[in-house]
């Protein structure tokens, strides 16, 4: 006699992805690729203001705080990128509060963004001076259409098991290219500052 609890569960075998699932995945990247390039857009044609403001507060120090909370974002992402190997089950870290870790971090990691990414198209632009400033306004816009597109898919059922890995290891791997364009090279070349 078998069991209910012996039978496989639907939610973990995987399928291949149907119709509307495809069709939401392609919905769901060209709706993040609008997000990069109206962002992209929007910092390369607004006259960027010059000022040192944080969400309309002026910070004397801005330059430094930015390199602080790009670090604490890539922190939290690095984080992420853990507990979601947990999760899938590519580390032998369990436990009930791994997802909820999660969750939380990335959530969090936005946040911090957030300020810094409204300096940066405020008072900055895109800039495409140098090979860092360029590589960083790129980063920097494919970051926030990636994250719109890996939060739509989260709502699409039956997804192929590789899509969410490879949404949030290119969020990883944005912010990652962010950091070393910004707060890396901000502490090795211009100095290591406290807050």
């Amino acid at each position: 006699m078998t069991t209910t609890s012996a039978l496989p569960n639907p939610a973990n075998v995987t399928r291949l992805p149907g119709r509307d699932a495809r069709r939401k995945m392609v919905i769901a990247a060209a709706i993040g690729g609008a997000v990069s390039l109206s962002l992209g857009v929007y910092g390369r044609v607004h006259d960027a203001t010059g000022v040192p403001n944080l969400v309309f507060v002026e910070v004397r120090r801005m330059l430094p705080l930015k390199a602080w909370m790009a670090t604490a974002a890539f922190v939290l992402a690095i984080v992420q990128m853990i507990s979601a190997l947990a999760m899938w089950g590519k580390l032998p870290i369990r436990g009930r509060w791994v997802a909820p870790a999660h969750r939380w971090t990335g959530t969090v990691a936005f946040l911090v963004s957030l300020p810094v990414a409204y300096h940066c198209l405020w008072a900055l632009g895109v800039r495409t001076t140098t090979t860092r400033t360029l590589l960083h306004s790129l980063f920097g816009c494919a970051f926030y259409g990636a994250f719109t597109t890996k939060m739509m898919l989260l709502r699409v059922k039956r997804l192929p098991g590789w899509t969410l890995p490879v949404a949030g290891g290119l969020l990883v791997a944005l912010l990652t290219g962010l950091w070393l364009t910004s707060s890396l090279w901000f502490f090795t070349n211009v100095g290591f500052p406290g807050l």
